[in-house]
C-alpha cells in the first residue's frame, strides 16, 4: 500500500513538472470560422447548424459559443472577415502608383481571380442578399466593408481623362458595380452556364478569355467619348 502511494505521489510529481501546453486560441477560432463560412455556403443561414460547424472544426461546441457567442454572431463574424479579406486584397493593390489604363486592367483581373480563387464569397453574398442584407446592416465600422477602390477610380478617371484617353460622365460607384458584375456573374454560375452553354466554363483557356473580354468591355467604355 505505502509503495502504491508513493508511486502515486511520484506519478503527481512528474506530471506537476510537464510544460503546459497553451490552447492556441487564434489558430482554433480561424478554424470554427473557415468551418462556419463552408456550412453557411453549403446550407444557407436557415439550415446551418452550430453542431453541424463544431463537427468540421473538430471543436467543442462550448468553444465555439465561448469564442463567437451564437449562430448569428458566428455569421456576423464570417461575414465581416470575408470583407475584410477582399478589402485587404484591394488595398494591397496600390493602384495609384500605376498609369490610368493599367490601374484599371489590375483591378478587374484582381476582382476576377478573387472571386474565382474564393467561389464561396459569391455564395457566401448570395446567402446573405437573401437576408435582405440583415447582418451587414449590424456591421457598426461600415468603413471596413466599404471598398477603397470606389475613390481610387475617381483618381484614375481623372488622370485618365487629363491624358486625354479616358471619358468624364463616369460615377466611380456604378463603374465599380459594373466591374463587379462582369466578374461575380461568371463565377457564381459557372455550373449553370456550363450545362446550358454545353461548355466547361471552367476550362483555364475559357477562364482567360472571361478575364480579357472583363478587362476589354471596361477599358473600351472608359475610352468612349460621349457626343
Amino acid at each position: 500500500m505505502a509503495s502504491d502511494v508513493a508511486v502515486a505521489k511520484t506519478r503527481r510529481r512528474a506530471t506537476a513538472d510537464l510544460p503546459v501546453r497553451p490552447r492556441d486560441a487564434e489558430k482554433t477560432k480561424a478554424s470554427i470560422l473557415s468551418a462556419a463560412r463552408d456550412e453557411f455556403c453549403e446550407e444557407g443561414f436557415k439550415g446551418a447548424r452550430v453542431d453541424a460547424i463544431a463537427d468540421r472544426a473538430k471543436a467543442n461546441k462550448r468553444l465555439l459559443y465561448h469564442y463567437f457567442g451564437n449562430k448569428e454572431a458566428l455569421y456576423e463574424a464570417v461575414l465581416l472577415d470575408a470583407y475584410k479579406e477582399i478589402r485587404r486584397g484591394e488595398r494591397e493593390l496600390r493602384i495609384s502608383q500605376y498609369d490610368p489604363v493599367e490601374a484599371v486592367d489590375r483591378i478587374i483581373r484582381f476582382t476576377f481571380r478573387h472571386f474565382l480563387a474564393n467561389p464561396w464569397f459569391p455564395r457566401l453574398l448570395s446567402v446573405e442578399n437573401l437576408q435582405n442584407a440583415r447582418f451587414v446592416k449590424k456591421i457598426r465600422n461600415v468603413d471596413e466593408i466599404r471598398s477603397p477602390i470606389v475613390g481610387e477610380l475617381h483618381e484614375i478617371v481623372k488622370r485618365g481623362h487629363d491624358l486625354g484617353i479616358f471619358r468624364t460622365d463616369v460615377d466611380p460607384m456604378q463603374l465599380y458595380i459594373s466591374i463587379i458584375s462582369l466578374c461575380y456573374f461568371y463565377v457564381s454560375n459557372m455550373q449553370t452556364l456550363s450545362v446550358v452553354f454545353g461548355k466547361d466554363l471552367s476550362q483555364f483557356a475559357l477562364i482567360q478569355d472571361r478575364e480579357a473580354q472583363a478587362v476589354q468591355m471596361v477599358l473600351d467604355y472608359l475610352r468612349t467619348k460621349r457626343t
